[in-house]
């Protein structure tokens, strides 16, 4: 699959370490999830994420315990 989504994402060329924070704190999520906030392809990178069942980081503008309870919640419709 195709990842050239990458190229258009709000993230690109910025610390990546905001997208790691140390804790899984929620204010310690909020500088990541502003920048997500304002990305045109953040469904492209959380559907990545969820996909490839990525443990850490902010993807898509969920935390690691936020994309596990999606995935809980789409087996529960599915």
């Amino acid at each position: 699959m195709s990842q050239s989504w990458r190229l258009q994402a709000a993230c690109r060329g910025l610390d990546p370490s905001i997208f790691y924070p140390s804790s899984d704190a929620e204010e310690d999520a909020e500088p990541a999830k502003a920048v997500c906030e304002q990305c045109p392809i953040r469904q492209a990178c959380l559907e990545h994420a969820l996909t490839r069942r990525e443990k850490d980081g902010i993807w898509g503008g969920a935390t690691e315990k936020e994309r596990r309870r999606i995935i809980r919640q789409r087996r529960r419709t599915a």
